[in-house]
């Protein structure tokens, strides 16, 4: 296998460290990594300028560029997961707040595009009831994907400001953040969110996906055995144990039935939420070489 060396954005994680310390290799493929710290402040140029080869990308900035015609494919991988049920907190000196209460309030977010966000009101609307329509959000950053514009009931935040000042000084009556600070004035709206989040994993038997790799199409079809080699090396390095010799909890890898169900809900919650225009089918983003990956 010839093929340049591809431009690859990658974040480390205990079952990518082994590939990008070096640990983990191949002798018919080098790798490019670029570094972006944090990573979600690059994804923009790949979905905008098309500047990486391989790329993790929010799995919402993936559909939303793949719904503005952008030449990007997914790879069966995900690199980041987590239960979002944390994520929305108020202030508790303000008042009691709970999630049957926001009917018309400003809720704080860094971007409204997020997965973060996206779970978030995903969470409210189907386990709670509220009214997506009917909440108002403060946001600090314009869209990943430039063709998409936030809707009507997202506004931008004062300049100078930050998601805990606007919390604390009632300029907002709850944020999303990750991770959540500590402090002992900051409660979850969503009251016992480990059990809700447990009992939201046995109820759709699936995860709640953040970011995933995808690549240029152009890259994938001039180039198909280092994008196997790729995602080789991914399986690879998530199979080294951790520094401490115990056996890494990895995301799951392939397109089996819980794999393809996460997708689909994200997919179902983007939609419903308007950030995308169409429900994809599954298999419109991958492409041949993608898609048998895993299998």
């Amino acid at each position: 296998m010839t093929v340049r060396k591809p431009k690859v954005l990658l974040g480390t994680y205990p079952h990518t460290a082994a590939l990008k310390s070096g640990l983990v290799a191949s002798p018919n493929l080098a790798l490019d990594f670029v570094e972006a710290k944090p990573l979600n402040t690059a994804f923009r140029r790949m979905v905008r300028d098309l500047e990486f080869d391989i790329s993790e990308l929010s799995v919402v900035t993936f559909l939303q560029a793949k719904d503005a015609g952008k030449p990007l494919v997914l790879l069966p991988a995900v690199m980041l997961s987590r239960f979002h049920h944390s994520c929305i907190v108020y202030n508790a000196e303000r008042g009691e707040l709970r999630p049957k209460d926001l009917s018309g309030r400003r809720i704080g977010c860094r971007l409204y595009t997020s997965n973060t966000a996206l779970w978030v009101r995903s969470i409210l609307a189907s386990d709670y009831g509220a009214d997506l329509n009917k909440l108002h959000w403060v946001t600090f950053q314009d869209p990943h994907v430039a063709e998409f514009r936030d809707p009507p009931n997202v506004a931008r935040a004062p300049q100078g400001s930050d998601l805990m000042s606007l919390l604390l000084n009632g300029d907002v009556d709850a944020i999303v953040i990750d991770p959540v600070p500590s402090d002992p004035r900051i409660k979850p709206l969503i009251r016992e969110p480990e059990t809700a989040a447990k009992q939201w994993a046995d109820r759709y038997q699936a995860i709640q996906i953040n970011h995933m790799i995808t690549a240029r199409q152009d890259f994938t079809k001039s180039n198909p055995e280092a994008v196997r080699e790729f995602y080789r090396l991914l399986i690879e390095s998530s199979t080294k144990p951790s520094a401490d010799g115990r056996a890494l909890k990895v995301p799951p890898l392939g397109l089996g039935g819980a794999n393809r169900y996460s997708i689909d809900l994200v997919i179902d919650a983007a939609y419903r939420q308007r950030l995308i225009s169409r429900r994809f089918q599954l298999d419109e983003l991958f492409d041949e070489v993608t898609a048998s990956l895993g299998s």
